[in-house]
């Protein structure tokens, strides 16, 4: 079977071969332990990864001092929101806020503080997906601790308004930890004009390799504390024990740094793709609704329902694409999409939802076969619902 058309760039991204080609090298000849600096070989790894932490820092605009690299965005998530409460916890401060459309990341750290005394607020969104604003700033009290809400939404590409979150939780004194795993490289991000104290993210989302991530802690104004959550030998300043994925830091700074460079070419090469597709759809008589916000999005993501077409059966019906229903992290779970549910979708609308998400690869070909394969997969779906016993 030929290789389907990639539309699932929101679960996971191809390494970019020039992220690849700066890698390699510390795979093979410069391969030291970067805490081992008594040698050249430890300096050399070193030095790579301090200057991969400039460069990161530097595009987010933060201080190197207060980036850790992790695992990924999990660990980054887990790190930032139970360090926090765990510091803090016993200072009279035991609530957060949160959203019903987060990733499982944050819903279930937020699950597992509330189960050890925490009061966890999960706040509600309109139809759109959008967080409205008033909600927030009434569900901040003198008890609030964290506010941890993402820069856009894994399964519709919605995008909350950080800015406004980050100037909130500074008047009201509360730290704002944003999960940016979609946005980074993708959209403005700028810890000091956004407000955010925390920000997670992974590099596999913008063509880096897997494995790798980070969390940028703010060091003053104000400056937070937070307990480590892994104990052993006291890497990253001891906020992250364990030896540094060296290859897999240079990776994430050269992603990041190509992610930029062209970002706002990319962007734009994105959004006609979107139209592209969407205006094919509907030359091709295939009744759709965007499940979202049509402009406050990422640009290429989409989320569309297609009323009276099972997005199981289409998925399994059209296999010359590579598309998926929702979230990667749930995507075993046969239940209806949680984000879709909370957006005001019944159970059966959201089954007929498919998250479609166009990347760096995505050509107009793609986007254009895409579409017709698409179309003739929900007549094939409707002929075996018609048929079937």
């Amino acid at each position: 079977m030929e290789r389907p058309i990639y539309l699932d760039y929101q679960a996971t991204t191809p390494l970019d071969p020039r992220v690849l080609e700066k890698m390699l090298p510390f795979f093979t000849e410069n391969f030291g332990n970067a805490a081992s600096t008594s040698h050249l070989p430890g300096q050399q790894a070193h030095d790579a990864v301090e200057s991969a932490r400039e460069t990161i820092a530097a595009n987010i605009n933060g201080s190197p001092l207060g980036l850790v690299f992790t695992s990924g965005a999990t660990e980054s998530i887990n790190l930032a929101l139970k360090g926090v409460a765990s510091f803090y916890n016993g200072q009279e401060k035991n609530h957060i806020i949160t959203c019903q459309t987060e990733h499982p990341a944050v819903l279930d750290c937020c699950a597992w503080l509330e189960q050890n005394g925490f009061q966890i607020t999960y706040l509600p969104v309109n139809n759109d997906g959008c967080l409205d604003m008033n909600l927030l700033d009434n569900a901040i009290s003198a008890r609030t601790l964290l506010i941890s809400l993402m820069y856009a939404n894994n399964e519709t590409g919605v995008l909350h308004d950080v800015a406004t979150i980050g100037t909130l939780a500074k008047t009201k004194g509360v730290f704002f930890h944003c999960d940016a795993v979609q946005a980074l490289g993708k959209e403005p991000l700028d810890v000091e004009a956004l407000g955010i104290d925390l920000l997670s993210f992974s590099a596999h989302k913008i063509y880096g390799p897997k494995g790798i991530g980070g969390l940028w802690v703010r060091r003053k104004n104000p400056r937070v504390r937070l307990n480590l959550q892994m104990h052993g030998g006291g890497h990253e300043r001891g906020f992250r024990s364990g030896t540094l994925n060296v290859p897999g830091i240079v990776g994430l700074a050269e992603a990041l740094q190509l992610c930029q460079t062209t970002r706002e070419q990319e962007h734009a090469r994105l959004q006609t793709l979107t139209h592209l597709f969407l205006a094919r759809l509907k030359s091709l008589d295939v009744t759709f609704q965007v499940n979202g916000h049509l402009k406050n999005r990422l640009a290429g993501s989409l989320n569309l329902r297609f009323p009276g077409t099972s997005s199981a059966a289409l998925i399994r019906l059209t296999p010359q694409i590579a598309a998926a229903r929702g979230s990667a992290c749930t995507s075993a779970v046969p239940a209806p999409s949680r984000v879709l549910l909370a957006m005001g979708l019944s159970a059966d609308a959201a089954n007929e939802s498919l998250r479609i998400c166009f990347g760096r690869m995505t050509t107009e070909t793609e986007v254009n076969l895409a579409a017709s394969f698409l179309a003739e997969g929900i007549k094939k779906v409707a002929l075996e619902q018609a048929t079937s016993p």
